[in-house]
């Protein structure tokens, strides 16, 4: 490893690690209920899978290609990363199996329990055998591996069987797909509602499959396969774009494995017959003493009688409304007078969808642009643009295809709106749109005024109940006019447009927070309040991590609320003992991006749909918005110092890299995500309480009479 030359930065990969083990820690916490528990076990081995598919995807490659270059702020190559990624998911597979246990064993309480094969009786095992031969058996395709039957392709997170066998004194193998369009959940007669999983009851009754050999070991196993595919590169100009991507995503299922799953445990000889054929190393090999593949517990949840899920599931909540928004009234008229902000999960999407289904069939609106990165399925959006489009309205849609591992979702989407007359464009080659931003032109016959719609977060109705966003809606002219020249530059392919007010990567975003910065600077230096206050997904960029550095030496006040990857160290001394991070993992996926530059009496306030990741300030298209209604602008300030009170799921990061947790204090516990779901039953619009009229009072008073 090359010196460190940042003693203030540590390694992204390692840092998420971090993060994803936060997830874990959900699921050991007993203030969370037990069905939730067990979501986030599901939740952080998706996303580790996730992240060995992308992100070591992306190092092996590099291990592969450019085995020198290093880590900037670490000075690890792809090989020193890949050890210390390694070493760190052994340590978070075994906090999930401990965690596994446990919970497992409060299941066993509730009759809810994955229990083993050895737990059953006889007539039990019997049951399942027969079901086994009866219904199981007649859709495998089990394969022998021999001269004539080559090592099968694995597919990527399926389930299989491997087994060792002796026939005539000759050793082979065998593996059984498990196959992934049967019900992985199999009650047991006789005892309540605990189960057996589809892979113990073929795992059981493997000998009635290869009849003509001994069974010498057998195991669960499941590959995780590389998908850092690159959508970045030129297609050819006499190529349809989206058959392109299609062309393209075809090749991700047959990428290199990158990961071997083992269910408790394997036989050397069949671990080193399986390395071979995969051609991985056997550090790429890990053991797991629980299912391998965790997403059966939504369906089990479900399956849950009513009674028993509402008791151990988080209490329901229902979006709330807006003291802005008078849900009587058409909502366009309410936006053209006054902006209105909503702050997701806790205010109701529904809003923003009411925006586009009245715009759909609105006669003063002309046409409606919007970029779209990720949608839910079915789409409400979707169906309101094709609404639109059948009332003769203008749609342009800028669809970006490169959306990771919802491609195949961007591309039907884009294809129903190209069939609808929708006018459909595309993300850059360099550049992916990222930006959440929708622009409604208003038509009337003394003036054209223009609704501006710009988020945090994807048009996803189903995410945007489990995600905090923000959604802002205003008719300003100085944010209208941005808009228009937005999708203007974005029609010609310029990606380098100027702006007013609007912060766009990659031509301002970055370079208007670092301008923020040296103002807070030179405010330090004058002996002035500096402070900055962000709040985002992740941290990578190194020269906003230097600037943030470089303003702490002087004197600013630093505080950073950063969910997942950061890659910037607090508390170092010399370089960052003005910097407080923290992260918060709770109910609802923190997603809202909030900076917020100099003191609260006097601060710039924006939100983004932009991370300090280079890829977002670099190689994406995104957008930032000012705050400059001064309601709305303390709301988001009061909503940041809210988070910074949290002392149930909050977490400081330390100058080491762990976190630590925050002291509850004399005032008792604090969750902000419950708090702010409290204060979203006050934001309901409340109509204003008028005098009585003459004609009203005589008309009660004679009805008295």
């Amino acid at each position: 490893m090359q010196e460190h030359l940042y003693p203030y930065m540590q390694n992204r990969e390692l840092s998420w690690l971090r993060f994803n083990q936060r997830v874990l820690e959900e699921a050991a916490d007993p203030s969370v209920p037990i069905f939730e528990r067990l979501k986030f076990l599901a939740i952080f081995t998706s996303n580790l899978d996730e992240f060995f598919m992308v992100r070591v995807g992306s190092l092996k490659d590099m291990e592969l290609y450019d085995p020198k270059k290093i880590d900037q702020r670490t000075g690890m190559n792809s090989q020193e990363q890949l050890s210390a990624i390694y070493e760190q998911t052994r340590e978070l597979y075994a906090m999930r199996d401990t965690i596994y246990k446990e919970l497992n064993k409060t299941m066993l309480d509730l009759q809810m329990s994955n229990v083993s094969w050895k737990s059953l009786s006889k007539k039990q095992k019997k049951y399942f055998t027969r079901y086994f031969e009866d219904e199981i058996l007649p859709l495998l395709s089990p394969q022998i591996m021999d001269f004539h039957h080559p090592f099968p392709h694995l597919n990527n997170k399926q389930l299989y069987i491997f087994i060792e066998l002796m026939e005539k004194d000759v050793k082979k193998y065998g593996i059984i797909p498990i196959p992934v369009y049967l019900e992985r959940i199999y009650p047991i007669p006789d005892m309540e509602n605990n189960f057996l999983l589809l892979e113990q009851v073929i795992y059981h009754n493997v000998d009635r499959i290869f009849t003509q050999s001994s069974v010498i070991n057998k195991t669960t196993i499941r590959v995780t396969r590389n998908a850092d595919i690159s959508l970045n590169e030129e297609s050819p100009e006499d190529e349809d774009y989206r058959n392109y991507v299609k062309k393209v995503l075809k090749k991700r299922p047959r990428l290199a494995p990158l990961r071997l799953e083992i269910y408790r445990d394997i036989h050397p000889s069949s671990l080193n017959y399986l390395c071979e054929h995969l051609n991985i190393s056997k550090s790429q090999v890990f053991l797991s003493k629980i299912p391998l593949d965790l997403k059966y517990v939504f369906s089990l949840i479900a399956k849950a009688p009513d009674a028993l899920r509402s008791t151990l599931t988080y209490p329901p909540f229902e979006s709330q409304g807006s003291k802005r928004y008078d849900p009587s009234r058409p909502l366009i008229p309410q936006i053209l007078h006054h902006d209105i902000l909503l702050n997701y999960p806790y205010q109701d999407v529904g809003i923003f969808l009411k925006l586009l289904k009245e715009a759909a069939v609105d006669p003063n609106v002309v046409s409606i642009k919007i970029t779209i990165y990720r949608l839910a399925s079915p789409s409400k959006v979707l169906e309101y643009l094709i609404r639109a489009l059948d009332n003769g309205k203008e749609v342009t849609v800028l669809m970006e295809l490169r959306a990771r591992f919802d491609e195949d979702n961007n591309i039907k989407a884009a294809e129903w709106l190209e069939e609808a007359g929708c006018n459909v464009i595309y993300g850059f080659e360099q550049y992916k749109v990222h930006s959440k931003i929708c622009l409604i032109t208003y038509k009337t016959k003394r003036e054209t005024r223009w609704i501006t719609q710009i988020g945090t977060g994807n048009y996803n109705e189903k995410t945007a109940r489990q995600y905090t966003d923000y959604c802002y809606m205003s008719a300003r002219n100085e944010i209208g006019q941005d808009a228009v020249a937005f999708f203007q530059n974005m029609l010609m392919s310029n990606v380098f447009g100027k702006y007013e007010n609007l912060l766009v990567s990659p031509v301002s975003l970055k370079k208007t927070v670092m301008e923020q910065l040296d103002e807070q600077i030179e405010r330090a230096k004058q002996g002035l309040d500096a402070q900055a206050l962000f709040k985002i997904n992740s941290i990578t960029d190194i020269d906003i991590i230097q600037k943030i550095s470089e303003a702490s030496q002087s004197g600013v006040k630093i505080i950073l609320i950063v969910r997942g990857i950061c890659c910037i160290l607090p508390q170092v001394p010399g370089y960052t003992e003005n910097v407080k991070i923290f992260s918060i993992v709770g109910r609802f996926l923190e997603h809202s991006r909030i900076y917020i530059f100099g003191p609260l009496n006097a601060c710039k306030v924006y939100i983004a749909s932009a991370d300090f990741m280079s890829r977002n300030t670099e190689r994406r298209v995104e957008v930032a918005v000012p705050i400059l209604d001064p309601a709305l602008k303390q709301e988001v300030i009061d909503y940041y110092q809210r988070l910074l009170k949290d002392n149930t799921k909050r977490r400081e990061l330390q100058s080491d890299g762990t976190y630590k947790t925050i002291d509850v204090g004399e005032n008792g516990r604090y969750d902000s995500q419950e708090e702010e779901i409290e204060w979203a039953k006050n934001q309901n619009y409340i109509p204003e309480k008028t005098s009585p009229t003459f004609t009203s009072w005589l008309r009660r008073f004679l009805k008295k009479k």
